[in-house]
């Protein structure tokens, strides 16, 4: 019975790393689809950016009534209902472009990153509690490395269907060409359709694994009694919400920007198309080689030291971007999705072992800041409009430095209790 114990659970921790591979390989096409919008709508960065405001605003938004849902149904059902959502918001995005209006692609995207926030808010506590808390840090680790693994393969997806010979490619400037014009929006058509099928088909794996997961999930089902406002009592929750929306916050604005950044003469003067593949295999194909790694180095060392020593990295390569041009500044910029590669999931389990709330409440938090994917770019975007795409690597680099603090203080501080059920174990 134990054997068998152990193999539903570690079944059931393979099935919910299904679910972060879906939200990477959605999440990761805002970066071709960015470039697509602002050749088709004539945008500045500022206004191509709000693509990013608006689908992150709904963390800012949906996180704590997500975590409610949660506390109500429990993590399993909460997926189902995430997921259902996010297939609602990729059909919308399939409509909306029928308007050729940049407004009712944006509201649709909200919609799809309603869905993605509340699967969020489900399934990292679930991925982390699926075994023993002294091995939290590897399994949230591992479970973000098929996250990594969606986004490498989602971008590569996007920027093949939306960046083509047929769309922009080489374009400079905005797309006026009517059928040109059609033909990109048919594009950006085109791959939120395929993501809402594929995504029905994860729906359905999740339907049919539903029992099983429950099972295996069994110490951690609905608590209608756990507040979502209790983390904001904590110190640590709020310290690791910071952390969280700054680390979000500097990735999302890196990639957003990458393509154009690598575009320019003077740094590698790369295609639109070839910039994404760059983007997709050094960039976040960096961030899916350092989760492997990281994920066997976690088992080794400190998790809040390894976190400060990545993120003092990342800050110095964008120092190397502001200062550089050419070659040197091209591959540092797409070296920080190496060391961006555990923050993410160092940043949640350490939060989560001295928080001292309630695992769901401050699951929520966390989420939550997950907003600052949304500011980060927009101050991004001004900086990028105003002064140049490579002085504006400067806020990443201060939201690194933040990270490095909260890593260091980490250390100095042991884990508390986890204020809910205790997990079960794999082993």
């Amino acid at each position: 019975m134990d054997n068998l114990r152990r193999l539903g659970i570690t079944w059931a921790f393979v099935s919910v790393t299904t679910l972060f591979f879906a939200w990477g390989f959605i999440t990761s096409n805002n970066d071709p689809l960015i470039v697509a919008l602002r050749a088709v709508f004539d945008l500045n960065y500022t206004e191509a950016l709000a693509t990013q405001l608006v689908f992150f605003l709904a963390y800012g938004l949906m996180s704590l009534p997500a975590a409610s849902l949660g506390n109500r149904l429990g993590p399993v059902n909460t997926i189902v209902t995430a997921l259902a959502v996010m297939i609602l918001g990729a059909l919308l995005v399939h409509f909306s472009v029928r308007f050729d209006s940049y407004a009712p692609i944006l509201l649709a995207l909200f919609v799809l990153a309603v869905g993605i926030t509340t699967l969020q808010v489900a399934s990292n506590p679930l991925a982390a509690a699926l075994g023993p808390q002294s091995t939290s840090h590897f399994r949230l680790t591992f479970a973000q490395t098929f996250n990594s693994l969606g986004v490498v393969i989602g971008v590569h997806f996007g920027s093949t269907i939306m960046l083509g010979d047929k769309v922009i490619n080489n374009g400079h400037g905005p797309i006026t060409d009517p059928v040109q014009r059609a033909e990109a929006l048919g594009a950006v058509n085109h791959a939120f359709t395929i993501m809402a099928g594929l995504l029905a088909v994860l729906l359905i794996f999740v339907l049919l694994q539903r029992k099983r997961i429950a099972a295996a999930a069994a110490g951690i089902g609905p608590t209608p009694q756990a507040s979502v406002l209790d983390a904001l009592r904590s110190r640590w929750a709020l310290f690791g919400a910071l952390a969280i929306g700054l680390y979000v916050g500097a990735e999302v604005s890196i990639g957003s920007i990458m393509i154009n950044f690598l575009h320019q003469q003077s740094i590698l003067g790369l295609p639109f198309e070839e910039g994404g593949r760059y983007l997709a295999n050094l960039y976040w194909g960096g961030a899916l080689a350092g989760r492997f790694i990281g994920s066997f180095l976690l088992t080794r060392v400190d998790a809040p030291r390894l976190l400060a020593v990545d993120a003092a990295i990342a800050g110095g390569l964008c120092v190397v971007v502001m200062f550089g041009s050419g070659e040197p500044a091209g591959y540092a910029a797409l070296a920080i999705g190496l060391f961006n590669s555990i923050m993410f999931p160092t940043i949640f389990t350490v939060t989560l072992e001295r928080s001292g709330a309630s695992q769901s409440s401050t699951s929520g938090l966390l989420c939550l800041a997950i907003v600052g994917g949304a500011l980060l770019p927009l101050f991004v975007g001004m900086l990028a409009d105003s002064v140049g795409l490579s002085v504006a690597f400067i806020i990443p680099a201060i939201a690194y430095l933040v990270i490095a603090l909260f890593a260091g203080r980490a250390a100095t501080v042991r884990p508390v209790a986890v204020a809910e059920e205790p997990p079960v174990t794999i082993a």
